[in-house]
Parts: structure tokens; sequence; C-alpha cells
């Protein structure tokens, strides 16, 4: 029996608006176990990025249980959400995020200075992460001296830096052409295989749909259908 990493229970979240609560997601119940490699599919509007905010503990839900991890998202409060992010989970965004004063070698390392690890550890880490993603020509580059999929390999490596339980992916390739989006989906492929990494996107390219072993459909702010897929 595999290791659950995230259990959503009868969640719901809104939001106020000028007339009444917006209710983005109504009534979920979904479970991930380690190593799946899944993703919510669905178009603007449809609950994916609240969702997967939640599971981030960036967000919290209105209604429902939510568990990650051994965390209850609706219990804790910020300092304990804090923790769990920088210790257990990895965030890869369609922007990069990266820090832009900040070489290569930098931006990967930085999750790994808010832990306060051994100086040598972390740097055998941070390399051992820019092998992963094939940089290590440009580990001294600044972000504006990399190309967009360079970049966003930059962030897959910050993401998995750490080996972190659960990496949770929001539209990665929505800024990438063809052929970077296809390196960059193989690259978190491989990174799921080996690390046995929980990796969940948002996203509606067809790209990542095709990559992934599971689809959730969202449908405004509901679970239209939740099915394995063959993945490649």
């Amino acid at each position: 029996m595999k290791e659950i990493v995230a259990n959503i229970t009868n969640m719901s979240k809104s939001f106020p608006t000028g007339e009444g609560d917006f209710w983005a997601l109504k009534n979920i119940n979904l479970s991930f176990e380690r190593g799946e490699f899944s993703g919510f599919v669905g178009p603007s509007g449809s609950g994916k990025t609240t969702l997967l905010n939640i599971l981030g503990s960036l967000d919290t839900p209105s209604k429902g249980e939510v568990e990650v991890l051994g965390n209850q998202i609706h219990k804790i409060n910020q300092l304990q959400a804090a923790r769990l992010r920088s210790r257990h989970i990895g965030f890869i965004f369609q922007t990069y995020n990266l820090l832009p004063v900040y070489n290569v070698y930098e931006n990967v390392e930085f999750p790994l200075l808010l832990m306060k690890m051994d100086a040598n550890k972390r740097d055998k880490m941070v390399k051992e992460a820019i092998e992963w993603v094939g940089l290590s020509d440009k580990v001294k580059s600044r972000p504006n001296q990399l190309s967009g999929g360079q970049c966003q390999r930059v962030a897959i490596a910050r993401a998995m830096v750490k080996k972190p339980d659960l990496v949770l992916a929001d539209e990665p390739t929505a800024n990438l052409d063809t052929e970077n989006s296809l390196n960059i989906l193989d690259t978190m492929f491989k990174l799921n295989r080996e690390l046995s990494t929980t990796f969940i996107f948002s996203t509606h390219d067809p790209k990542v749909i095709d990559y992934l072993k599971r689809v959730i459909r969202l449908r405004d702010g509901e679970v239209a259908s939740d099915d394995p897929a063959p993945g490649i």
C-alpha cells in the first residue's frame, strides 16, 4: 500500500465579492499517493490554481479538510505552513520567479539557505540539482543571460534541490515553445521516477496532459472526472 501524500475531504473554497461569496471550489474529494504524476486540467476559472495553492499551504479551505504530509492545512498556523513549504514542498511557476540579481547557483541554493544547512552539504546538493537539469555550464549566469527554457530548468532545480516530497507546478510550460516544453517535461518526469517525488500540475496545455499518469478535470470548481492516463 502506497503512502498518501495529500488527502482532500469535502473541501470547498469561497471568496467574498460585492454580491456575496463566490465558491471557487465545491465539495472536492481527492487523494494523492507518493510518486504520482498527476494534474488538474480545465479552462481558466475552473479552480485549478486555487486547489494547487491550498495543497501548497499558500491558502486555506473555507470548508472541509485538507491534509498534506500529515499537516492539516485547515488548522495549521502561518509559521507551521511556512515550515511545511520550506522543508517538504517545491513550487514551479509559469513566470519562473527567479531572483534577477542572483546567478543560477545562488537561485538554486536559496531554499537551502532558509533551512540553515551545513555549507558543504548545501554545495553538494546545489551542484547535483543543477546537474539534473543540465545547466552545470551556466552556474554563474544570471536569469537575463538565459533563455526561457533555461530559466524554467533553473526553477525546476530550485524546486527539487531539497528533494521535496511534493512538487506543485502551476502552468509550467505556458511561456515556452514546444521544444523547450518537451525538454522541461522530460526532466520532471525523469525526476519523478528517480526520486519518487509526487508531482501535481495545474494546466490546460495538451503537451503536459500527454505526460500525466492521472488527469483530474475541473469544471466550475468541481471535479468533473478523475481518470488514469497512459503518460509517456
